[in-house]
């Protein structure tokens, strides 16, 4: 079984205007809609949508997380998220006009006790159970949630995927994680460096592989993304001709689809080309991918 963690879930209220936001008035929109989601439950969504069951972890709080978890269901997903009793969980506000203004909210207060109900659900995890660790940790947390988690669960088999920036990923590398997908900026931030070519980025991904990562995803935007494996090969991906509508998810849909493929064919060339199908298809949704449209532009890499 899958099992992804959102430590932080939102809605994400998009709100569109035809005029470039004016401060201090009143501002009128075009259209609006609301997300629901996070980076685990984004990952569980796509995995859902390419027919692979997983289980979303998490928390939620308030009528904001009863909505979330709503969406969930209703998406056919497996949920066991903890409810906290007090706070409301997260609505982002992304205003799209001539320019994108993000207003991101804290979230609900974690307490010591709701992340060990957590751990004691993740305790059920057995040997060849995958979890995905995926995003930032709020605020009412200790900035070493991930490395407490792996380091509690290190020796039992379960495959780790972390999607993490800056030191939270860097401090879990020496637990062996079998895939990471930092994007190439975030690879060189890691090493103070710039990294604008191929061989760079190559050679700073097997920089993070001798820190103890098995397989390194470089997510590269419009340039595709490459990845280096555990067996030393490096292979690359381009991306595929496309109206790009949606950043929010891609990342996420890139680490689901590379899963999903390599559960699929255990082949890492075929699990790179799925996981650009699926950031790409998001890219070009209003939301998060379909399964159909992921495999169609499968089939044009």
């Amino acid at each position: 079984m899958i099992y992804t963690v959102t430590f932080n879930p939102a809605i994400d209220y998009i709100v569109r205007m035809n005029r470039a936001l004016d401060p201090g008035m009143t501002n009128r929109s075009v259209s609006e809609n609301c997300f629901f989601g996070g980076k685990g439950i984004n990952v569980s969504t796509i995995l859902k949508n390419l027919g692979i069951d997983s289980t979303a972890l998490g928390f939620v709080a308030g009528f904001t997380g009863d909505a979330i978890v709503k969406s969930v269901r209703e998406k056919g997903i497996i949920d066991d998220f903890i409810r906290l009793g007090d706070g409301i969980s997260r609505i982002n506000v992304k205003i799209k006009s001539t320019e994108e203004t993000e207003i991101n909210a804290q979230g609900p207060h974690i307490t010591q006790e709701a992340f060990e109900e957590l751990l004691g659900k993740l305790d059920g995890l057995k040997k060849d159970d995958i979890l995905i660790l995926a995003g930032s940790i709020p605020g009412s947390l200790p900035d070493d949630v991930y490395e407490v988690i792996l380091e509690r669960f290190k020796d039992r088999g379960i495959i780790f995927v972390v999607d993490a920036t800056g030191d939270l990923l860097k401090n879990v590398l020496k637990y062996g994680p079998f895939l990471i997908k930092p994007n190439n900026y975030e690879l060189g931030e890691m090493f103070g460096k710039t990294l604008d070519t191929d061989a760079k980025i190559e050679e700073y991904a097997r920089k993070l592989q001798e820190l103890g990562a098995v397989n390194v995803l470089v997510s590269m935007a419009g340039d595709g993304a490459m990845l280096v494996t555990e067996e030393g090969s490096v292979y690359r991906a381009g991306v595929p001709n496309g109206i790009v509508k949606n950043s929010v998810g891609a990342g996420d849909s890139m680490v689901a689809g590379f899963i999903a493929g390599y559960l699929e064919t255990k082949d890492y060339r075929y699990a790179l080309k799925m996981g650009t199908a699926a950031g790409s298809a998001t890219a070009f949704s209003d939301d998060l991918a379909t399964g159909e449209l992921i495999r169609s532009i499968y089939e044009t890499l």
